[in-house]
């Protein structure tokens, strides 16, 4: 009587798991090619009111199994992309590759959690993690509420790239690039060879200004070669899927104009704070966010640029 009552209240437990993530609401996601599925988060910092839905986010569907880029800025983001899956196909979820270590893109991560699948990341995304992951977690608590960030927690990448990596989710090759610092130190690429989609993370950047984490004069040596990859059309960070490699165009000229001011600056002797308030002033209509980022991005670009 024991064991067939714990079997009983398993089968509840079980049932009841089901039933809620039957009833969670799906992510909004639209088939940009075949196979190809992409949510379009908001420009706009992360909040309680638009639940950290700030990022892409996206999965790719192939004949033995899913990977999935990026998990959103919540757990209930994470388990709202994980419904929007669900809807479509019962297929195992293989992989989650994170782009880099944002909250905005990893903070969804504990949706995934189950057997079978490796988590992905840059090779330098498991310092990032643990260096920068517990500040994040409680800053945006203080933010967004224990509520949405309660349930968060940072989850190492269990597969990790140097260089390129190859991953076959069954007649479905996805080439997987780790780049020098740039938008961040653990930026990676995603494209899916099958439709030439390439999913950039934050090292493409549309609609929502630029934002250095990492090094400028690293991104703009990076632009150079990420715009020699032969895709289609790219999923940015932020911002609209667009045809590539015209989408680098604007944050090229941003992130040029930025160093260019910023060492026009350090040449005639004016100090950091000049930098924050004038460098790229004039690329303000251009973006949305500029006043929150940009002179974030010029006390960065500064203190790199003088010490060239």
């Amino acid at each position: 009587m024991i064991h067939r009552a714990a079997i009983l209240a398993a089968l509840a437990l079980l049932g009841a798991s089901t039933f809620s993530q039957a009833q969670q609401s799906a992510l909004p996601v639209s088939e940009i090619a075949p196979g190809v599925f992409v949510h379009r988060g908001l420009t706009a910092l992360m909040t309680r009111e638009n639940e950290g839905a700030i990022a892409n986010t996206g999965f790719i569907v192939g004949d033995d199994a899913i990977a999935v880029i990026d998990t959103g800025g919540s757990v209930r983001e994470g388990r709202q992309l994980l419904a929007a899956i669900r809807a479509r196909t019962e297929k195992p979820i293989r992989y989650v590759i994170n782009t880099h270590g944002h909250p905005d893109h990893v903070f969804g991560n504990v949706a995934f959690l189950r057997n079978g699948t490796d988590f992905v990341g840059h090779k330098n995304l498991p310092r990032a993690l643990a260096a920068r992951g517990p500040f994040y977690v409680d800053a945006f608590r203080r933010i967004m509420g224990d509520e949405l960030i309660g349930e968060v927690r940072i989850v190492p990448p269990t597969l990790l790239v140097d260089g390129t990596h190859e991953l076959d989710i069954g007649h479905r090759k996805l080439v997987l690039r780790a780049w020098p610092t740039a938008h961040s130190d653990n930026d990676l690429t995603v494209i899916d060879q099958q439709t030439s989609t390439l999913f950039a993370g934050d090292l493409v950047f549309l609609t929502h200004v630029p934002v250095v984490d990492g090094s400028i004069r690293g991104w703009l040596k990076v632009i150079d070669e990420l715009g020699g990859i032969p895709a289609r059309r790219v999923v940015p960070g932020h911002g609209s899927v667009s045809p590539w490699p015209g989408a680098l165009a604007d944050e090229r000229r941003y992130l040029e104009k930025l160093a260019a001011d910023v060492r026009g600056l350090i040449a005639v002797g004016k100090p950091i704070t000049v930098a924050a308030d004038t460098a790229a002033a004039s690329e303000r209509s251009q973006w949305e966010l500029f006043d929150d980022y940009n002179a974030r991005n010029a006390t960065a670009a500064f203190s790199e640029i003088e010490w060239e």
